[in-house]
């Protein structure tokens, strides 16, 4: 009897040991996965790659090695992700040469904190003129002076706007989710500028983190406006050159271009032969250029990494500022991509520009971030740049004429 009761124990602790456990595991189905694959490859339309006109690049040599180059310092180049922010990081970039050049103090600053006062203030705008008034993701490079001027800056580290392992931005969702909310304001009336301003800010809070009010640099405690003081540069001594026919010259005129939302009048308009000029002259005495046009040409090519003027489109010595005028007129010269400028390569006559861009082409090979433009696609498709003045000292002296008349 004793016996069948330790059995039974042993049987029972034996069962107790024995007893499943629960653990989560990925759901897989491998045969109904391969049922959905086989509808979709058969149901699939098949897919007819895009193809644009381009310039052949085949057996061609360009100028494509930077140690041939004359450099101004400058930061690495860094990706803007998926992202419309080329005016941010094109001119950060050009400031944090500029504040090298000047004080010899290496800084990299936050293009994430610029671009999010400046979304703030394309909504005010949008409210203000009962939304007759361009929100996206596009600006100039005259923004971050506008920005900078009003809620100061930040150094990158202060501002990321990046989650936890997040690698690349990505505004498409946030622009989507601000732009619809703005376009619903049509229907709803509701323009009160303090309660939508508050809506913009809650969605890129939520999205990107809300800038800092305060940040710790060398120990001290600043706000954003104070640190941007201890740069020690002044942002009146820039000016921003366009070369355009329909505007007379030596006077500043609007830049009448999407991206333009506040309808600046605070281009220098000039002959394309001063235009070329400053950017010639500042290269060579070691000013950066900021720069904004097209580069949707058949001469642009990522892979290449050169950015030139094919002959079939135009011969060089027929470059001139009414070729300029009638491309920028028709719309074929359209404003799209901000770079910055930091080096120059003298081959032939002509002058190489070393570019650097944040662009997602300037990444497909090496080396990252940087491209190459002859100066023929520069005097024909880039349409403005932003230089320290005293790169820019002679069409600054005659529009100061131009003026007192």
């Amino acid at each position: 009897m004793r016996t069948s009761i330790v059995c039974i124990v042993l049987v029972f602790c034996s069962f107790v040991a024995a007893q499943d456990k629960g653990v989560y595991k990925e759901y897989k189905n491998a045969f109904y996965q391969g049922i959905l694959d086989e509808i979709e490859r058969f149901e699939k339309k098949p897919s007819v790659p895009e193809k644009k006109f381009r310039m052949d690049f085949t057996g061609k040599e360009f100028p494509t090695d930077i140690k041939l180059y004359t450099t101004m310092w400058h930061n690495e180049p860094i990706s803007q992700g998926n992202s419309g922010t080329c005016w941010d990081f094109c001119t950060t970039s050009f400031f944090e040469s500029e504040i090298f050049r000047l004080t010899g103090k290496k800084v990299k600053l936050s293009e994430m904190y610029t671009m999010y006062w400046e979304t703030v203030e394309k909504a005010r705008r949008f409210v203000q003129q009962r939304g007759n008034s361009l929100f996206a993701e596009g600006s100039q490079g005259g923004a971050v002076i506008r920005i900078w001027s009003k809620y100061g800056i930040v150094p990158a580290e202060s501002y990321t706007a990046k989650k936890t392992g997040q690698k690349f931005h990505n505004h498409e969702p946030i622009f989507n989710e601000m732009s619809k909310y703005l376009e619903s304001l049509k229907t709803s009336n509701a323009w009160n500028e303090e309660q939508v301003l508050a809506t913009i800010k809650a969605i890129l809070n939520h999205y990107l983190g809300a800038p800092p009010e305060e940040i710790v640099v060398d120990n001290q405690i600043m706000t954003p406006k104070e640190y941007f003081a201890s740069l020690k540069i002044s942002l009146d001594d820039y000016v921003d050159i366009l070369s355009l026919t329909k505007y007379p010259y030596y006077q500043m005129v609007e830049y009448t271009v999407p991206d333009n939302w506040w309808h600046s009048q605070e281009y220098l308009n000039v002959p394309l032969e001063d235009f070329m000029e400053v950017m010639k002259y500042a290269v060579r005495n070691g000013f950066s250029v900021n720069l904004g046009g097209d580069v949707s040409e058949a001469g642009y090519d990522s892979f290449a990494k050169v950015a030139v003027v094919p002959s079939f489109d135009i011969p060089s010595e027929y470059i001139n500022e009414h070729a300029r005028m009638f491309r920028f007129s028709n719309s074929t010269t359209t404003d799209d991509h901000g770079i910055h400028c930091v080096g120059y390569f003298s081959k032939e006559g002509k002058d190489w520009y070393l570019i650097k861009d944040s662009g997602s082409g300037s990444r497909n090979v090496e080396p990252a971030g940087y491209a190459f433009y002859h100066e023929d696609y520069i005097k024909l498709k880039m349409m403005n740049i932003m230089v320290h003045k005293d790169a820019a000292s002679k069409v600054w002296e005659k529009y100061q004429k131009s003026s007192k008349k």
